[in-house]
């Protein structure tokens, strides 16, 4: 590719990129293009070896003229992966494993058979499903933020430019004002997709106001929550789409510099990452005079070490300067003092990811998705009890009941939908009748919850609440930077009340000391994080006070998770005198009775008993038990 040095060259390479990647995907010259999911969770399940045993077979059959081979971003349906796409058939093969490619090669590429015994059944009609777009999960979602992913190659910048990259760019350089940029953005009615929600033109139009010699624009790649992956996989299926966003940020506000901070658990998202930056500045993408114009541009990676309060952004701005990763009192806000002193505005990757969009098809379209206070789409990493568990995209306003059964296709083994937390370990629950909300800022809120940056954990009726409340606490507690001594001192307090009470311990006192102190560090606390780390007590306090109740009062726990309120026990009707439990209890303290076996007449055949003293609460005796004579009580 030659230097891109003018908007003339750039209209000319992405014509022909685009070219080139439309004839990939429509076979044109009987060629066929293989996709294989290049996304962490797949990759963690073969999908780099499925790739070079792929290209083995194809070069031992001599197909190198006719098959191309690319791995792609993360196909969001992770519970299916590791996936394999082959077009222009558009034929989507799950669970594909390594020995598995010899019959895709043979009986597919070479045979033009679908290999039917590796497609998507349908689990209502257990019809089997060809095509993505017609798999249930893919049908109501709208992939703005995931732009690429699944489709293009995220290490080849030939490869996004045919699909959509830097029109945005190019538009915004050879046609309009910085102004004109800001006020496009604000008409799209974009908030910030990290969790906070604010407007995303009104922090670049407070940067844009200020006079400075230099400013900046900072990615927040730091993805903290359990069980969220949004932001990695962006980066991971196409980092060309976040660096543009970060690219119109800064013409937008006068910002010349901008940072990437990534954290370095996520290795795949990195060195894409990083490679998209270097392949960029060799044609001329980055550096001084893009596409010919006054607007210079370079982007920075900086890795963060895992701490999560580094999610909050002047936390991230000193973690970036080299400093301990502790937030910052505001006023001053980043945009006006931010990165060394200078206006900086701290967006995620999924905002960024969605600027593209916007100024390539304008404002219009995008906020025809979404409700009137919360335009556009939103990303969820869908897991917990859920059955399709997975990334995806729905437009802002879509309710509960559709993410969870609609796409999530409802909870594994028929059981009861209980509750699903939003926002991570400083959102909240809501429950069933919830179902109908929809989702969007506002509502969450008054909910009791958040948007947050998108995790969404599906919860059954196995689940105690006073178990999970009890579960974030403890990541709450871990996680606190220290600084305040409400975080500090009272999410431990919290998470000490919590263990009483999951032990047996607690005292109806003890729910209203909780309380109280959960109300003084939403309070209180410095930033952002401690401000809602009291709320998944709160939330599951307010949303299932009966649980909390049998834990303080009856010393019960309903769902049988805490051990210390809970016990195994065999019903001697049941029994049937194997010893198989005895022979697998770790402690030994299950033994037979002068009692015999009732169940039918067996000679030497005694019912067995659990000493509860003894007892340790793993389980096994349970598992083990062929007759289903042991339970929990």
């Amino acid at each position: 590719m030659e230097r891109i040095s003018s908007p003339e060259i750039l209209e000319k390479e992405i014509s022909a990129c685009t070219k080139a990647f439309e004839a990939k995907i429509n076979g044109e010259g009987g060629k066929r293009a293989v996709c294989v999911c290049g996304g962490t969770g797949c990759i963690a399940n073969d999908s780099v070896a499925i790739e070079e045993e792929i290209r083995k077979l194809i070069k031992e059959y001599n197909l190198e003229d006719k098959v191309t081979v690319n791995h792609v971003g993360c196909f969001g349906f992770c519970s299916q992966g590791p996936f394999v796409k082959i077009f222009p058939e558009d034929t989507l093969y799950r669970a594909v494993k390594v020995s598995d490619v010899r019959k895709i090669v043979e009986k597919d590429l070479i045979g033009h058979e679908v290999c039917e015994e590796l497609l998507y059944v349908d689990p209502q009609t257990h019809e089997k499903v060809v095509r993505q777009d017609d798999i249930n999960f893919y049908k109501k979602q709208v992939r703005i933020a995931l732009h690429g992913c699944s489709l293009i190659n995220p290490d080849l910048l030939e490869e996004a430019l045919g699909y959509d990259a830097f029109k945005g760019l190019k538009k915004v350089l050879t046609t309009m004002t910085p102004q004109q940029v800001i006020d496009e953005v604000l008409a799209s009615g974009i908030r910030g997709r990290g969790g906070g929600g604010f407007p995303t033109a009104r922090k670049w139009q407070f940067a844009a106001n200020i006079q400075a010699d230099q400013k900046y624009i900072v990615c927040n790649g730091d993805e903290g929550d359990p069980g969220a992956f949004m932001d990695r996989s962006i980066l991971e299926g196409n980092p060309f789409e976040v660096i543009e966003g970060m690219m119109i940020a800064g013409y937008a506000f006068g910002a010349t510099e901008g940072y990437f901070y990534v954290r370095a658990e996520y290795p795949v998202a990195v060195s894409r990452l990083q490679r998209a930056i270097e392949d960029m500045e060799k044609v001329g993408l980055l550096g001084d005079h893009i596409l010919g114009t006054d607007f210079s541009f370079r982007a920075h990676l900086r890795l963060g070490a895992g701490a999560f309060v580094c999610g909050e952004e002047t936390a991230l701005l000193n973690s970036i300067e080299g400093k301990r990763g502790m937030p910052r009192p505001r006023p001053p806000f980043p945009a006006i003092k931010g990165l060394w002193g200078k206006p900086t505005c701290v967006n995620n990757v999924e905002t960024l990811a969605q600027i593209p969009y916007i100024l390539r098809e304008g404002a219009a379209a995008y906020n025809k998705y979404g409700t009137e206070g919360s335009k556009g789409t939103k990303v969820f990493a869908l897991g917990g009890k859920i059955n399709n568990v997975g990334l995806v995209e729905v437009p802002m306003g879509t309710t509960l009941r559709t993410l969870i059964y609609d796409i999530g296709g409802g909870i594994p083994g028929g059981k009861e939908f209980k509750a699903i937390q939003t926002g991570g370990p400083s959102g909240g629950c809501l429950t069933a009748k919830d179902l109908d909300t929809p989702i969007d800022y506002e509502t969450l809120v008054a909910k009791g919850s958040m948007m947050g940056s998108g995790g969404a954990i599906v919860m059954d009726e196995d689940n105690c609440m006073v178990d999970v409340a009890h579960f974030y606490m403890d990541f709450i507690c871990s996680e606190s930077c220290g600084k305040c001594s409400q975080c500090r001192i009272g999410t431990k307090r919290l998470f000490e009340m919590l263990g009483r009470v999951t032990h047996g311990q607690g005292t109806p006192e003890t729910l209203h000391e909780m309380k109280d102190l959960a109300t003084v560090i939403k309070n209180g606390a410095l930033c952002a994080l401690g401000q809602t780390a009291a709320n998944p007590i709160l939330s599951t306090m307010n949303n299932f006070p009966e649980e909390y109740e049998a834990h303080v009062v009856d010393k019960k726990c309903p769902a049988h998770v805490c051990k210390s309120l809970m016990q195994y026990v065999i019903d001697p009707a049941k029994c049937m005198g194997c010893t198989l439990c005895a022979r697998n209890c770790p402690v030994s303290c299950i033994a037979a009775t002068t009692d015999p076996v009732t169940v039918r007449p067996l000679p030497n055949k005694f019912v067995h008993k659990i000493d509860q003293s003894k007892c340790i609460k793993c389980g096994t005796c349970m598992s083990q038990c062929h007759f289903k004579a042991i339970s929990k009580e």
